[in-house]
């Protein structure tokens, strides 16, 4: 049934929309509620989340809901150092990281334009050199089929390459180069550069991330707070 806020529309296909875009993350949160208890929670968030809105409209003077927020939070202030830090030592297990490899690599490509044959004849060339005493960045740059950064990756951790790379990447120590091996890629040699254990990430790392996460809370809470005043002065009810 249609609600009215402060007389103005609000029609009952808004909270279906809602409601059809939260299902999935609500369902996430409350997996074990049986359906008919979680359709009726699902549904109240919805028309609540629904209202919440128009109510920061009206009070913007009917602007988008997008200019509406940045209204109402444009003067929240960042989070001091003192703030991030507090957070790091509080809620350390929200910025655990994996164990991680640093690694460069030099391909010599497998496709439609170059053969098996002529990728591994290639790419034992480049080894030779290699075991000839040439710098592997240097020759990263040179002879790589991806060439750039002296083929450094970065860091990754395992899943986010793909099986083959990662079986002999993670079997390497720092500064040991790997034999020629084969992906679906093509060929190709890599070296290790650092190692990462698993556990707590360097402050200096997630400082960015911190300050963001404390930086939107403030946010959602002083839009909560505002809506839940709006609220307590508006006239809800069925149109």
């Amino acid at each position: 049934m249609p609600i009215l806020v402060n007389n103005q529309l609000l029609e009952d296909q808004w909270i279906r929309d809602e409601t059809d875009h939260l299902r999935d993350r609500l369902r996430a949160d409350l997996p074990d509620l049986d359906d008919l208890t979680f359709g009726i929670r699902l549904r109240e968030l919805a028309r609540e989340n629904v209202i919440g809105r128009m109510l920061l409209r009206q009070a913007a003077g009917g602007v988008s809901l997008e200019d509406a927020l940045h209204a109402v939070t444009a003067h929240v202030p960042p989070p001091t150092k003192q703030e991030v830090s507090e957070y790091y030592r509080k809620f350390p297990k929200s910025l655990q990281a994996p164990e991680m490899v640093r690694a460069a690599h030099i391909i010599k490509n497998v496709d439609e334009t170059v053969s098996e044959e002529a990728a591994h004849a290639a790419i034992l060339a480049v080894e030779a050199r290699l075991k000839a005493g040439a710098g592997f960045a240097q020759t990263a740059d040179a002879d790589s089929d991806c060439p750039g950064k002296g083929g450094d990756l970065g860091f990754f951790a395992r899943g986010d390459m793909v099986p083959e790379f990662e079986q002999v990447v993670f079997a390497l120590k720092p500064g040991e180069v790997s034999p020629v091996f084969r992906s679906p890629f093509g060929f190709h040699i890599a070296k290790v550069l650092e190692r990462r254990a698993a556990g707590l990430r360097p402050l200096n790392e997630v400082r960015d991330e911190i300050e963001q996460v404390i930086w939107l809370r403030r946010k959602q809470m002083l839009v909560q707070d505002l809506v839940e005043k709006l609220r307590a002065r508006a006239d809800i009810r069925k149109a």
